[in-house]
């Protein structure tokens, strides 16, 4: 067995954010397998295209064949499962593609993992993994004063796209606990930085509040979320990736529990400093509230003293540092946000927003 990882979803937000650090600072080889769907993107991966431990397939995880062709030719050492249909309003428009991707895709590479592990040498068994991504949405909602998820935390999702990952989690367990599959999971919060499919609140917010657009915030805005700066999470995947024990849950977060509105104004903040002849300026003019959306989880919280504990794992990055280094990112990067903001996405962003008001 080669000295090489599997990567599912590596064109993605946070599996091309994996990819880059993997390369900058792991030595084994990496296969990057994603279906190019509208949230991933190569041009993620530009800086690595090249390289010679990196090599790009696609194709899509419900096929198992080609997946188990792939297996066989790439002969992995560990499975690393970021894809997903991962946004929350998509799941409510249109939940048939997070079932067959994330139930239906997990269930695939499960049972073709299982079949591969199986055949290999005891002691290349041993060294096998298959790490799922997931999401703190599983565990549903909390109380302003409730305590953070812990990774014993039940199960709670409530919308389409917590739903499926839910059943993908217990997928991945079941296959630990019936087959002794090694897999590891982790449970992260919400994730920020580079790369990130500007339909998300962070990125959205930064574009339109560049173009004097509406900053269309939910409700009254006071939803809050931990957020975890997508470099730290990747660390941490490496992190339980090399040092995990087998079976086990990891909850990673950033402990920076923000509200909806502290986010936008934060944005706002920046951009006031960095981009004073914008054609709304104070930025925070254009923050429009727009109608909840359904199901909407009040707050999200996690207790991360468990990878904390185990495997000395911290956040490196600050709310404060971390989306200075994103907005600049997105100022410093027209072309990508030009690509990826294409008639398909204006599309989709004036149809989902004209439910909304």
């Amino acid at each position: 067995m080669e000295d090489l990882i599997l990567v599912t979803g590596g064109a993605g937000f946070i599996g091309s954010n994996f990819i880059l650090q993997w390369i900058a600072s792991e030595p084994a080889r990496i296969v990057n397998l994603d279906k190019l769907t509208y949230a991933g993107n190569l041009n993620n991966l530009r800086a690595v295209e090249a390289h010679a431990r990196y090599r790009f397939e696609q194709g899509d995880i419900v096929d198992r064949e080609f997946f188990r062709n792939l297996l066989r030719r790439e002969q992995p050492r560990a499975i690393v499962h970021f894809a997903a249909e991962s946004h929350v309003d998509r799941s409510i428009h249109g939940p048939d593609d997070f079932v067959r991707t994330n139930v239906n895709g997990t269930f695939s590479l499960l049972e073709e993992a299982r079949a591969y592990w199986l055949a290999l040498s005891e002691v290349d068994r041993a060294l096998f993994r298959f790490l799922h991504v997931s999401t703190d949405e599983v565990y549903g909602s909390l109380g302003p004063n409730d305590p953070a998820f812990s990774e014993t935390t039940p199960y709670n999702p409530n919308s389409p796209y917590s739903a499926s990952k839910a059943a993908s989690d217990h997928l991945v367990r079941a296959y630990h606990h019936t087959y002794n599959l090694p897999v590891l999971t982790t449970n992260c919060s919400n994730n920020y930085g580079p790369h990130q499919f500007p339909e998300k609140l962070i990125p959205l917010m930064i574009l339109n509040a560049c173009a004097g657009e509406p900053l269309p915030v939910y409700g009254d805005g006071e939803n809050v979320r931990d957020w975890l700066y997508v470099e730290d999470h990747c660390r941490a995947i490496r992190t339980v990736l090399s040092h995990g024990r087998v079976g086990e849950t990891y909850n990673i977060g950033g402990r920076s529990e923000r509200r909806n509105l502290e986010i936008v104004g934060a944005i706002c903040d920046l951009l006031d400093e960095l981009r004073p002849s914008d054609p709304a300026v104070p930025h925070s003019k254009l923050v429009s509230f727009v109608k909840d959306r359904p199901g909407h989880d009040k707050r999200y919280a996690m207790d991360t003293r468990k990878i904390e504990r185990e495997l000395n794992w911290h956040p490196l990055e600050t709310f404060e540092t971390g989306i200075r280094k994103t907005v600049r990112w997105y100022l410093e990067h027209e072309d990508w946000v030009r690509e990826v903001t294409s008639g398909s996405y204006r599309q989709w962003m004036a149809k989902h927003y004209a439910t909304e008001h």
